[in-house]
């Protein structure tokens, strides 16, 4: 045990008593160098706000004074909540006049009100900034007489950083900067800064979502020792690569992909063997091969953790030349491929496999559309030009629904909800947001790939060898719980115990509420039930899926996880490894696991950021028309609306103006004090565009009309 979980042990004990430091060296026993460096740490902690000290310097735990620390996380109407590092309470709310100079993301300790009555939640004011989240902010610089005014893009960060006339360098009004903090905000101060970097000139297209991309800290370029080593990598295949691999360039195998891809990652391949039996072949880029573990390219695609994709641009994990050239399926070029062949009987059950290096010349480059038209709608045009291929896509759809049948039984959630497909001119706004098509030619890949991944995953479960699976954990029991109580609202009952609930239960209510007015509520509601899938190097199965054993194998040139895989495979299958290289293979997935999965994370997040700002923008130039569509969520301050291309805005209560509406949280539902009427998740309304802002990322609606249930009626 080291000197600070000594300190904390102490202080937290029964029967401690406050303590000076000098108490507190006696009671260790600390004497000379040993003792000084106690003192020191105490201090250090202190500052952390690990501990605390009373008013006679006696050293305690924070809570004792009534203090909490914790991450500052500012909401964009001014107050905010102090989140603690550990322990079992609450969040702390902190109103905006409490806030005392600290800005969103900073490390604080507040100190609590003394609680008027039991249950209530937890408030106070901050006394301290530990450690600041910002030393620059991004944002739009804004020039009057003397002086200038960054206004932060991130909602979060409420003030504006004052800039001094000297100090706007080559900056003009306008641009899109990057400013950086010489001084905090204290009182009614505003922080002050200077302008270091210009990320846009004013008028520039993309500015918005190159300032997203600043401010998650994210690069569009890469290290220029990642860059040497990529020009160094050959565009065509050597020879010598093909030894050891099995030659499948005579085999029919396509992809399918969407128009735009350019980094295509898998190709499939679909006969029958003479016993009647599928062979599915997944072809994945071998990138491992050009990629080495350790090299810069390797190091800085293990940061990057995958690719970030933002409507018209990709922010690439690996450099263009690979993802797009030499590791890219490109359509009947001879390219690397990491194989697995699955064996499935009539039922889509799995009967066998292998797994090997290969080399693959792809017949045919498809997408997605095309496929669709040929299945759904027996184009024509397209059957006769894809000829040669359509008896493979007619088997390929036959194993699909073959497949996707036996994952529907066993209890896979499928929420199959809409996303939007967003369309930016060459001046990066908005023209078009639609829903993007999920087809039968999306769904032949989804559930190969998925099959991939299983296969792959339980194969190197059983050999018992360090491995990086993708995990889905169970909901939490008092989610379930308030699960069960909201479905019983519509006649439902969640079968079993919440402890330890099947995904069989959830999807039955799935299945009763589908075709009915509640189906979107109830979708919805069990989507937030959910936890959010991981990687780990744990194999403790994908709740979601409804699998025992789960892997992200087949998207190696835009996820890290699946390059190290790669790597282990690889391995596996050749001279295996021993002790020592499994124990180092071990620690190196366990890191690449925990970051990857923060990296998604991020890359979720800017991601939908620069959705909601593209749709707040699509909106702003249809302020006034009207849409149909469906709440989709209730709050206190109003309910949100979803319109049919996914598009989300408010109707904000005090526009309700025929009542007094109060908030229920439980039934998720507004209900009005005199006419009893209600607003609930799925109710279909009409409403008309009355306002957007731009910076906040929200769109105001106002109610036209609702069509109210015959079940309320």
């Amino acid at each position: 045990m080291d000197t600070r979980d000594r300190i904390l042990d102490l202080l937290t004990g029964k029967n401690y008593k406050p303590l000076s430091d000098i108490e507190i060296v006696n009671q260790f026993g600390l004497k000379g160098r040993e003792a000084a460096q106690l003192v020191s740490l105490l201090d250090e902690m202190e500052r952390e706000g690990a501990v605390a000290r009373t008013k006679k310097g006696k050293y305690v735990m924070p809570e004792a004074l009534g203090l909490v620390t914790g991450v500052l996380s500012r909401h964009k109407k001014g107050f905010g909540f102090v989140v603690p590092e550990s322990g079992p309470e609450g969040d702390v709310f902190i109103g905006s006049r409490k806030i005392g100079g600290a800005m969103n993301g900073d490390i604080v300790m507040a100190r609590l009100k003394e609680s008027s009555g039991p249950g209530r939640s937890r408030e106070g004011e901050i006394v301290r900034i530990l450690k600041r989240a910002h030393d620059e902010v991004i944002g739009t610089l804004y020039i009057q007489k003397g002086y200038g005014f960054v206004k932060p893009d991130d909602p979060k960060l409420q003030e504006d950083i004052f800039i001094s006339e000297n100090h706007f360098e080559t900056a003009e009004d306008g641009d899109k900067v990057v400013a950086q903090i010489t001084a905090w905000p204290q009182g009614a101060k505003n922080a002050q800064g200077k302008i270091i970097e210009i990320i846009g000139k004013s008028g520039e297209a993309g500015n918005d979502i190159k300032g997203l991309i600043r401010q998650y800290k994210l690069s569009e370029e890469f290290p220029d020792k990642a860059m040497l080593e990529a020009e160094q990598i050959s565009p065509v295949i050597d020879p010598a690569d093909l030894s050891g691999r099995m030659d499948l360039r005579d085999t029919l195998t396509i992809t399918i992909d969407g128009a735009d891809a350019k980094d295509l990652d898998d190709a499939v391949s679909l006969r029958k063997n003479d016993r009647g039996n599928y062979l599915l072949g997944v072809h994945i880029a071998d990138v491992s091969h050009y990629v080495f573990e350790d090299s810069a390219l390797d190091r800085e695609a293990a940061e990057r953790g995958c690719s970030v994709y933002l409507i018209d641009q990709v922010l690439p994990m690996l450099p263009e030349k690979l993802s797009n050239g030499i590791c890219s399926l490109n359509p009947k070029m001879d390219r690397l491929t990491l194989s697995v062949e699955v064996e499935l009987d009539k039922e889509g059950n799995a009967v066998g496999h292998r797994i090997f290096n290969s080399v693959i010349r792809t017949t045919e480059r498809m997408i997605y559309t095309d496929v669709s038209d040929m299945l759904e709608n027996e184009d024509a045009e397209l059957i006769g030009k894809y000829r040669h291929i359509y008896s493979t896509i007619v088997l390929m759809r036959e194993l699909a629904l073959t497949l996707r049948k036996k994952r529907t039984e066993r209890g896979g959630i499928d929420f199959d909800f809409d996303e939007p497909f967003i369309t930016l001119n060459e001046a990066g706004i908005p023209v078009d947001v639609e829903i993007a098509e999920r087809r039968i030619g999306n769904r032949i890949i989804e559930e190969f790939m998925l099959k991939a991944n299983e296969v792959i995953a339980e194969h190197f479960f059983w050999m018992d060898i360090p491995f990086v699976f993708r995990v889905h954990g169970k909901p939490d029991p008092l989610k379930i719980q308030d699960f069960g109580k909201f479905v019983s609202n519509f006649g439902y009952h969640l079968k079993g115990n919440p402890e330890n609930i099947h995904v069989k239960a959830l999807n039955a209510i799935l299945e009763q509420a589908e075709g009915k007015v509640e189906e979107h509520i109830i979708n919805t509601v069990m989507l937030r039930t959910m936890k959010k899938a991981v990687y780990s190097t744990e194999c403790e199965g994908h709740f979601g899926l409804g699998v025992k054993y789960y892997c992200h194998f087949t998207s190696p040139i835009r996820r890290y996880p699946d390059l190290m895989i790669h790597r282990i495979i690889k391995e596996a299958i050749g001279s295996g490894f021993g002790d020592k290289r499994q124990k180092a293979l071990k620690r190196k997935a366990e890191i690449a696991a925990e970051h990857s999965s923060e990296r998604e994370k991020l890359s979720e997040e800017i991601e939908r950021e620069v959705e909601k700002l593209k749709k707040a923008e699509y909106m702003s130039y249809r302020i006034g028309e009207s849409f149909d569509g469906v709440v989709s969520g209730v709050v206190q301050s109003g309910f949100f609306v979803e319109i049919e291309n996914t598009i989300e805005g408010m109707v904000r209560a005090e526009l309700l103006t025929d009542d007094y509406y109060r908030f229920e949280p439980a039934k998720y539902r507004l209900i009005g004090d005199r006419t009893r009427k209600i607003f609930t998740i799925g109710d279909k309304v009409r409403i008309k565009v009355v306002g957007v802002d731009l910076h906040k990322r929200e769109i105001d609606f106002d109610l036209l009309s609702v069509r109210i249930p015959k079940a309320r009626q």
